[in-house]
């Protein structure tokens, strides 16, 4: 059972799924605090790069399973063309209404 994207609690994060979902860059660099920052699994990348890798030319996907920590914590079944399915995690840090933050790593 997944969690619709409008119902996702924080509002930065529910823009933010959208954006990836849709496959809409605009809309991703929107939800995106300036200088926002990144890590995957455990490891800083550079935010361009690696949402360009395995979000946008590889059709990434979230379907999220569950969400804690007032909607900035979340298991997602994340799908994209290269690496297939798998379960992950996304931890969030909001500044301004926007993403400034987000981790995200196999769960």
């Amino acid at each position: 059972m997944t969690i619709p994207v409008d119902k996702l609690s924080d509002p930065a994060v529910r823009a933010f799924v959208r954006a990836v979902n849709k496959g809409d860059r605009e809309a991703f660099q929107d939800a995106l605090a300036p200088g926002a920052t990144m890590s995957d699994d455990g490891s800083e990348r550079d935010l361009d790069e690696w949402t360009d890798r395995e979000i946008f030319s590889s059709r990434g996907r979230m379907d999220v399973e569950s969400q804690s920590d007032s909607g900035l914590a979340l298991v997602a079944r994340y799908s994209n063309d290269t690496w297939g399915e798998m379960r992950t995690t996304w931890r969030f840090t909001v500044e301004g209404g926007k993403v400034g933050r987000f981790e995200t790593g196999q769960a």
